[in-house]
């Protein structure tokens, strides 16, 4: 050992920061060389100088290292942009100088009445991050009731505070032992706790204690800076909603008054429905449409005609346009799902105006719809009219009736009326009963034609009258076709359109009506006729067809529908009727092909014998047993047959309507057949 200073190597591990247990070293190397005991003293009491002055320094370091980060966290509340950002370096800063495994903050909720994890650093347990506390629980409550900091060194062994199953499963799964914790106070109120935590039993020093408090105060100033600014924000956002609201209600004014000067222009110089909607789409920078009653959505159409008011529909608003009780459709606004009360009030003068607009037009159609039913009552009246004539009104009133042509007959039905109280025949009536009412009908409007008799309906019903026949009118005039008035309802004379069947055109007839009118409507229709030009013989025929099925869908109990004779299996047989005998034939064949033509097209094809087997079966009381002897075949074989009926015909060919059907059918087809050889 040399005799140099005892501090020179002290100074030396001084002066490159070496560890606290390299101090030792000097002493224990004197000592294996055999020192002197007077300077081994001297090396332990440099050591004990250096070991403070290293202490000293450490501290030094330690609390410039905690200026700094204070400093750091002042600046970041200077520059406050984001309060989570902040408060998220507020725990990590005091974790990293605490030398903590775990910090973290919590907040109190007022409105919830508990306390909830609002930032936390080196957790781990998804539990413990998302827990919420209720008020007074855990070490955290101690903490907010006496607004005092406290540590635990054991969590779990410390009684002062209120466990939780709930705070105690979330400590747990993250691990934490050792728990220091320091409130956060705005004025003399506690509005949350930051805490630091060990997962190990831990001694917190004092210095320690004051450093996260000092953190603590920035995290309160940033809560408080962050929601004064945040209610700083809301004012002015208030404050700029209100100056839209007044820019806003001040060009709505402006539109409302255009719409006004538009609306009246357009009235006054004679415009249609379709220039109300561009006008009123031009102001409301979107597109609006008007629809017929038939295409509207009914359940938006009823609300709004209830209220009075526009109503929204999906993205769309929905304006119904009636009057006089009578839907004639609807203004629909498209691409405006938020309308604007003022821009609402638009929409529904818009719709006012244009029921007006609907009404004056309605006026005139009816002078041009009497003429229609003037016409239609000579095709029903006056069959030996001069066809050329008929030619030339048909096409003053843009009809062709050299087209194929339907009859309907369609009436409202009253909830408990009688089937037939409308007037007209009993189901398969004849000449004496449904020719009779077409001889005794009145033309043109309800009520007012020339043979219309004194004693009138009771006013209700003529107001159904009145509605169904405007309906109906307006539907004959939008179809190129013809309408009248008669037997208590109304008859329609349709073209037929390509593909359509008259049962199909009943059944829209019966909707479109029923949807305009808001009640419910029956409509018959007759099979088509050829050219009613050159055969205005047929359409009187024809209409007393549609008529018995009129007739036939109220006895049935199926009011609200459209059908036609082909939609009663072999009664329509019976209600189709015969106009000059030539379409007999036809019909039966018709008749007989929809219910058996699988079954006889199957024996064609494959030569099999399954209309003889059905025949058999009938005779035989639809037992297989005694079909089997009839046919010299045995039971399976009829099984089969009857099977491969059933695949044919369907499921319910045993019912005893569908069988009564078949076994009509079978017959004559076998009429048929002897014929035919």
């Amino acid at each position: 050992m040399s005799d140099d200073q005892p501090e020179t190597p002290y100074l030396e591990l001084l002066a490159r920061g070496a560890p606290a247990e390299a101090y030792e070293r000097p002493v224990l190397r004197a000592r294996a060389e055999g020192a002197s005991a007077a300077r081994l003293a001297a090396l332990e009491r440099a050591k004990l100088l250096a070991l403070r002055v290293r202490g000293e320094l450490e501290g030094r370091r330690r609390r410039e290292a905690e200026l700094s980060a204070l400093f750091e966290t002042a600046h970041d509340l200077a520059g406050l942009r984001d309060l989570d950002a902040v408060l998220q370096a507020i725990v990590q800063r005091a974790r990293s100088l605490l030398g903590t495994e775990v910090a973290y903050l919590t907040l109190n909720d007022p409105q919830a009445g508990d306390t909830y994890m609002r930032v936390t650093d080196g957790s781990v347990s998804a539990r413990f991050q998302q827990l919420r506390l209720g008020m007074g629980e855990g070490l955290g409550g101690l903490v907010a009731q006496t607004a005092r900091p406290y540590v635990t060194e054991s969590y779990f062994d410390d009684e002062r505070f209120q466990h939780t199953r709930t705070i105690d499963a979330g400590v747990t799964d993250e691990g934490l032992v050792a728990i220091l914790g320091v409130p956060l106070m705005l004025g003399s109120g506690v509005i949350g706790v930051l805490f630091a935590a060990d997962r190990r039993a831990r001694v917190f020093e004092r210095e320690q204690l004051a450093l996260l408090g000092s953190f603590a105060a920035h995290a309160a100033v940033a809560i408080d800076t962050a929601n004064l600014l945040a209610e700083t924000r809301s004012a002015l956002a208030e404050l700029e909603a209100a100056n839209e609201i007044i820019r806003d209600r001040s060009e709505v004014i402006e539109r409302a008054s255009e719409v006004h000067d538009r609306l009246t222009e357009l009235v006054l110089r004679g415009g249609g429905v379709h220039d109300v909607a561009a006008a009123v789409a031009e102001v409301l920078s979107g597109t609006v449409e008007f629809v017929e009653a038939h295409t509207a959505p009914a359940a938006a159409v009823d609300r709004s005609r209830a209220d009075g008011h526009a109503v929204r529909h999906g993205e769309d608003w929905i304006a119904a346009v009636s009057a006089s009780g009578e839907l004639f459709g609807a203004l629909v606004l498209r691409g405006h799902p938020r309308l604007d009360p003022m821009d609402q009030r638009t929409l529904e003068r818009a719709a006012v105006v244009t029921s007006l607009l609907q009404l004056a037009r309605r006026s005139a159609d009816e002078a041009e719809q009497r003429v229609r039913g003037e016409l239609l009552d000579d095709l029903l009246d006056a069959p030996d009219r001069e066809p050329r004539l008929l030619r030339e009104r048909a096409a003053r009133l843009r009809a062709d009736l050299d087209a194929p042509h339907v009859v309907l007959a369609a009436g409202i039905d009253a909830p408990g009326a009688a089937p037939g109280a409308a007037g007209g025949a009993a189901c398969g009536g004849g000449p004496g009963g449904v020719s009779g009412g077409v001889s005794g009908s009145g033309s043109g409007e309800p009520g007012n034609g020339p043979r219309a008799r004194s004693a009138g309906p009771p006013p209700d019903e003529a107001a159904d009258r009145q509605r169904l026949w405007s309906a109906a009118t307006h539907l004959a005039a939008t179809r190129h076709g013809l309408a009248a008035a008669r037997d208590g309802g109304t008859v329609l004379l349709l073209p037929l359109a390509d593909g359509e069947g008259a049962d199909a055109l009943a059944r829209r007839t019966a909707r479109q009506l029923g949807t305009a009118v808001h009640a419910t409507v029956t409509v018959g229709a007759s099979a088509p006729v050829s050219a009613p030009a050159a055969r205005p013989g047929e359409v009187a025929s024809a209409y007393a067809e549609a008529r018995r099925c009129l007739d036939a869908l109220r006895v049935l109990g199926r009011s609200g529908q459209g059908a036609a004779a082909e939609d009663f299996g072999f009664l329509g047989l019976l209600l189709a009727g015969s106009r000059d005998g030539t379409g007999d034939a036809a019909r039966v064949a018709g008749f007989v092909d929809r219910t058996i033509g699988a079954v006889v097209d199957y024996d064609a094809r494959r030569g099999t014998d399954l209309v003889r087997t059905l025949d058999a079966y009938f005779a035989s009381g639809m037992s297989p047993a005694r079909t089997k002897d009839e046919l010299h075949v045995h039971v399976n074989t009829v099984a089969q047959r009857l099977e491969r009926v059933g695949r044919l015909l369907g499921p319910d060919w045993q019912s005893p309507s569908r069988a009564l059907e078949v076994q009509l059918a079978l017959r004559l087809h076998g009429l048929a057949s002897a014929v035919a050889r």
